[in-house]
């Protein structure tokens, strides 16, 4: 397609608005039951080192500065509000809609080759990758910090206070 440079960025900016909308959208329809686990995609690495090798770039200094849209379609749920010891596995199941959103938004980039010269498709995926990938890496740090905090929830639960008649005395 050959179209003017004008009208090229301005069908882009209105591709990248439907695509993030539809693709929000859709996920948020996602039952919750689907988003309990991990998949390959979204299971943690062993690079990740369970969320400090994001700590070593700052993510704790920038994360917080970023848009969080979870609640934006009607009985959706921010990140933000859900979080919480009692309520672990939604917040979890929250960051895995939130980063599957991102993979598919960040893959639509290579779609844009259709009507842009090649200089804006790589600006285009690009694009795609600079705003996604930092959420992308929030998700999976936060999710990797929740399970963090669930087990050293669980092994305190799981260690025997004195007294409680699961660990003997000491006489």
């Amino acid at each position: 397609m050959d179209l003017p440079l004008g009208l090229t960025i301005l069908v882009d900016i209105v591709a990248w608005t439907v695509i993030g909308v539809s693709v929000g959208y859709a996920m948020h329809r996602v039952p919750l039951h689907r988003l309990d686990h991990d998949t390959w995609l979204t299971r943690p690495r062993r690079f990740e080192r369970t969320g400090r090798r994001y700590e070593r770039i700052g993510i704790r200094r920038w994360k917080d500065r970023t848009p969080e849209l979870g609640g934006l379609f009607a009985g959706g749920v921010s990140k933000r509000s859900s979080g919480g010891r009692t309520r672990l596995q939604r917040y979890a199941a929250e960051t895995r809609r939130a980063e599957y959103t991102h993979w598919i938004v960040m893959a639509a980039g290579p779609f844009f080759v259709l009507w842009n010269p090649w200089y804006l498709t790589i600006a285009m995926v690009t694009y795609a990758v600079v705003a996604n990938l930092p959420c992308l890496m929030i998700q999976r740090y936060n999710r990797a910090r929740i399970t963090r905090i669930a087990v050293r929830a669980t092994t305190r639960r799981a260690r025997p206070e004195p007294g409680d008649g699961r660990a003997p005395t000491g006489t």
